[in-house]
Formats: structure tokens, sequence, C-alpha cells
């Protein structure tokens, strides 16, 4: 498959992901970049190594520009600090060439990932469930009219 049609259908997914999806997305994709360079650390591909862990720093840098701080209070303070401390990981890891650095990190992503993939399924649920209770409300409005009519 060229590159052109991989590239159009990334785009595909993004342009038509939900925000939650798109959080997912940038999870995956800096759990990925760092898989990548875990290989090339140990390969010593010093060049791709630097440009996957950029790209994670990127990511994490794109997660922690969209907090609100307003909204989000403490968790986003605590988020935001949690991302700086990846940061300095990943850097550090670049400079010593530390892979069990860039493990660490990417097991936060993971718990991360897997703690929004949570909420976001228990939130739909509740969505879900909500919208079962007003339908059968409106069925029940629904049978009252008739029968009052009747």
């Amino acid at each position: 498959m060229s590159a052109a049609y991989v590239n159009q259908y990334i785009a595909t997914q993004v342009n038509s992901a939900t925000p939650e999806e798109l959080l997912l997305m940038l999870y995956n994709g800096a759990i990925r970049f760092l898989t990548e360079a875990e290989c090339a650390m140990a390969e010593r591909r010093l060049s791709r190594q630097g440009e996957l862990i950029s790209k994670c720093i990127a990511i994490i840098n794109e997660l922690d520009a969209t907090l609100d701080h307003e909204i989000g209070g403490q968790i986003a303070i605590n988020l935001d600090a949690l991302y700086m401390h990846m940061n300095r990981e990943l850097l550090q890891a670049n400079l010593k060439d530390d892979s069990s650095r860039l493990i660490r990190v990417k097991q936060l992503l993971i718990g991360l990932r897997d703690t929004w993939g949570q909420a976001i399924e228990q939130i739909h649920s509740e969505v879900a469930v909500g919208n079962g209770k007003n339908r059968q409300a409106l069925e029940t409005r629904e049978i009252a009219n008739r029968s009052a009519s009747l």
C-alpha cells in the first residue's frame, strides 16, 4: 500500500473521530512511537531513536496543551505535572540511551490510555442506559395518550 493511501486513511480516521477517540489515538500513537524508539535504541539507530522520541514528546505536549485547568481542577494540575515528568524522562532516555526510562513512560501512557478508555466506556454505557430510560418513558407516555383517547 502506498504512503499516500495510508496518509489519506489516517486523515479520514482523524477527521471523523470524536474527541474521545482522538484522545485515545494520541495515546496509542505515543505508545507506538516509544515501542519503535526502544527497538531503534537497541539497534543503535540514534537518528531514528531521536526522531521517534521527539514525536512522542510532541504528542505529550499536545495532550498537555489541551488540559482545561478551570474545569479539570486538581486532575488537570496532576496530569500537567505527569506530562512534564514524562517529557523530562524521555529527554534523559534519549541523552543517556536509557531504555528503562522509555519503558517507564510507556507504562504510564498505557495506564492513562486504559483509564481514559474505561471512563469513556462508562460514560457511553450511562448515556445508553439514560437513552433507554428516556425511550421507555416516551413509550409509556404514548401508551397513556392512546389509552386516554379511547
